[in-house]
Formats: C-alpha cells, structure tokens, sequence
C-alpha cells in the first residue's frame, strides 16, 4: 500500500511538472522578447564602434555575453573588465552592461569613473525598470555624485552627459549608464547599456 501511495505522489508530481513546462510554453509562444547588453557603443566623426556587445537575443530561452579585459578606442576612451549579459526567460528579460576604470576625453574634458554599470529588467504585463550604478565619477578633474533619478543631464560649454539615461517603450526600457555628447554632433558616446523589453502577440 506504501509503494501504491508513494507512485501516486510522482505521478502527481509528474503531472504538475509537465504542467508548468506547458504553461512556460504557452507563455513563451504568446510573446516576444528583446534583450541586449552593450558596454561601448560610440560614434565618432561618422563612424561606429560597439564593444562588449551582446548582440539581440533570439528569444524567451536564449543567453548571451560578451567581455572583453581591456579596451582602447584612439583619442576617445580606455576601460578594463568590460562585461554584457542579457537573458531571456518565459515572462521575464534581464540585462546587463558593466565596465571599470573608464577614462575618456570628449570636446576638451576628461571623463573618469571606478564604476560604470547599468540593468535593465523587464516583466510581462508590468513596465520595463533599469538601474545604474556609476562609482567615482570625475568630469573636469571635479568629483560628481549622481542622484539616481533617471535622466539626470549635466551640461558644460560643447557638452551635453545625461547620466541613467532611462527610454521607455510599451513593455520594456532602455538604460545608458553615461551618455555623453559633444555638441557640435561628431562625437556621441554611451558607456554602460541595457535593453530589456517584452510584449505579448
């Protein structure tokens, strides 16, 4: 009677198992899902360049990631530990964009921060978050503390920062860490970007 009743357990168990595995199909059927980490994307003078690029995800069950230990764009930037993820799940993307010891001039200023770092998160049915975290930031030599508040914009003579830059869409949000730009149009650089974004058909 024991091992009657211990069957019948698994096979409940059983049946509630491939329950859930069919509700994750059907939620990942009735959606679309877009993700990507990128940990430098800068134009420059007309010309582009993405590092630490994740790329898009290809759906509800895919994972990329991209890092690189150190980069060194000409005349523009250096960093170290660049890392990008993005993940999808069936109702759920995360993603993540990071690197350390950025040192970067744009129109005359130095740009230096420890820490640059951005997530974004999106849930089915919910709006999209993000989140940044920038440690030791220096902008002309001088020591800038951020607020946190999304779309904080730093302005100086040819430049234009806005720091935890947050785009909303319908069912998702784009988040850039540092978005800097000079503004005679030829330089445009964002350190530390997040998409995550997910839509029901």
């Amino acid at each position: 009677m024991r091992d009657t009743h211990s069957y019948r357990l698994q096979l409940i168990a059983v049946a509630g198992a491939l329950a859930v595995l069919s509700g994750w199909s059907t939620v990942s059927e009735a959606q679309t899902v877009s993700g990507q980490g990128s940990v430098v994307r800068a134009t420059v003078q007309g010309l582009g360049t993405a590092l630490a690029d994740t790329g898009t995800l290809g759906g509800s069950r895919d994972a990329r990631e991209a890092s690189q230990p150190k980069v060194s764009v000409p005349s523009l930037l250096t960093g170290e530990v660049l890392h990008a993820t993005t993940i999808g799940y069936p109702g759920e993307v995360d993603s993540e964009a990071s690197l350390g010891n950025l040192n970067m001039t744009v129109a005359g200023y130095s740009i230096s921060a420890d820490l640059v770092m951005a997530r974004a998160l999106s849930v089915l049915g919910r709006a999209g978050t993000g989140v940044t975290n920038i440690a030791g930031l220096t902008i002309g030599g001088v020591p800038v503390i951020p607020t946190g508040t999304p779309n904080q914009i730093l302005s100086f003579a040819g430049l234009n920062i806005v720091l935890n830059e947050q785009i909303l869409s319908p069912g998702g949000i784009i988040v850039n860490a540092l978005h800097v730009r000079s503004l005679d149009g030829l330089t445009d650089v964002v350190i530390g970007s997040a998409k995550a974004a997910i839509t029901p058909f």
